[in-house]
This record gives structure tokens, sequence and C-alpha cells, in this order.
């Protein structure tokens, strides 16, 4: 019993730091995009991971950006365990998954596949449409909710932490934008106001409409690339019905053994 107590509770730490890693582009978890498409704790205390992108073709760099997250989250893990990550039909998953085996680094694999392309750039922007996209969510909440723009634009951290929403995007995204802002800005004070601009700006009361249809247009672009990947994911794999009590996808190219994916909540 202590045995499988002791699996079980990795393996809920294994989907936990696994639900923590984003699509750079999208921000949204990779484990709700499908991406994980298995998550295994061996008997030995090991982890193995599956994980396969919509199409054989996506970015290099998005590949590198999203399996160095789930590299720095299985580093986190409370056991420490040793861990394979295979990276599945993709136009570059030989070379990643034989670097991987031989023990280099993901920045060395990739180094050669990014060409000249500067990641950390790469990093900083999609950071700032995270940011601006979860901003916006929570500033609408706000709004719903019959508070001034004067009100909104002068709440400080405390305020903002006590602030309530009904389950809806805004509650979702609260404690998201929170994460964002103090890793944009980890000096602020707990009373500085909670919402700037990205360069740390301070946004006039009657600059809020103008500064929302900014952060809208970055929105519905994020959407549009959300519902593309998604669009492409469901046309190359089909959704069985739950198995276990867990999804099964079935690759139309390779008609493969259906694969389990994240366990539902």
């Amino acid at each position: 019993m202590a045995t499988a107590s002791v699996s079980g509770g990795r393996e809920k730490e294994l989907w936990r730091r696994l639900g923590e890693v984003n699509d750079p582009e999208l921000d949204e978890p990779v484990t709700e995009m499908g991406f994980v498409e298995r998550a295994a704790v061996t008997g030995d205390g090991s982890v193995e991971i599956d994980f396969r992108l919509p199409t054989y073709w996506c970015s290099p760099n998005f590949a590198f950006l999203m399996l160095d997250g789930v590299r720095k989250a299985l580093d986190q893990l409370s056991w420490a365990p040793v861990y394979r990550v295979k990276l599945h039909d993709h136009m570059f998953a030989e070379e990643v998954n034989r670097g991987m085996e031989s023990g280099k680094t993901f920045g060395d694999i990739f180094a050669m596949l990014a060409e000249d392309q500067d990641l950390g750039a790469l990093r900083e922007t999609f950071a700032m449409k995270a940011f601006k996209r979860r901003q916006e969510a929570v500033l609408r909440g706000l709004k719903a909710h019959g508070l001034t723009d004067r009100e909104i634009l002068g709440m400080d951290l405390p305020a903002y932490d006590v602030a309530r929403f009904e389950p809806d995007e805004a509650a979702k995204q609260k404690p998201r934008y929170r994460a964002a802002l103090l890793e944009r800005f980890p000096d602020r004070r707990a009373d500085d106001p909670v919402f700037v601009t990205w360069e740390g700006q301070h946004i006039p009361a009657d600059a809020l409409s103008a500064h929302l249809a900014e952060l809208r247009a970055v929105r519905i672009n994020m959407e549009f690339n959300g519902a593309l990947c998604r669009g492409l994911k469901q046309t190359r794999y089909k959704e069985l019905d739950v198995v276990d009590g867990e999804p099964t996808l079935v690759d139309f190219i390779l008609d493969r053994v259906p694969a389990r994916t994240a366990p539902i909540a």
C-alpha cells in the first residue's frame, strides 16, 4: 500500500509539474494542448515522457522551448529521478532524441537547428505576449464587476490578491498574471500599481480603453494560432472514448497503439 501511495503521489507531482510548462506561442499548458502523449513513473522511480507536436514541421525553436521547459520541470521533481524524454514524429526528432540519449543538453542539440535565431529574444517576445494576454483577461474581469477605470488602475498587490471572480477566464488568469508581473518586475513593491505596461509604464485612467484595445489584438492573434494548432492536431489524431479514466489518442498516419495522455482532473 505504501509503495502504491508513493507511486501515485509521484505521478500526480509529475503531471502537476508538466502542467506548468506552457506552449510558448499560445501561453497554454502543454498538457492541455495534448502534446504530452505519455508520462510514466516506472517501478524504479525513473520517468519516461513521450512528446508529440501537432505537425511534423513545427518550428524547431518552439520545440526547443517546450522541451527545455519539460526538462526544467523534471529537474524540479522532489525525488530527482533519472528521466527520458522522447520527441515523436517531428522533422528533427531523430537528431533531438539521439542527442538526448548521448547526454547533450537541449542547447547543444538545438544550436545547429536554431540557426542564427536569438532564442533569448524569442523567449522575451513570448513572455510579453503572455503578460499582455493574462493582464487583459483580469482587466476585463474587473470591469465586468463594475469597478471604474480609476479604481482598477489604482489597485496594488494586496487589493489585487483579495479580488475574487466567478470561475471564468479572469479567475484562471489572475494568479498567472501575478506570476508574470513579478517575474517581469521582481523588485516591485506591494504598494506599486498592479497594472502597468510591459515596459513598466503607468497607465492613465483615460488611456485604459486604448490599452485594452492593444491587448485585445494580442489575444485574438494568440487565440487564432491556438485554434489553428488544435485543428491541425485533431486532423492528425482522433480522440477515442475515455479508457481507464484517461483520454486515448490514435495517430491516423502511423496507426499506433492508443497512447495514454494526461489524466482527467
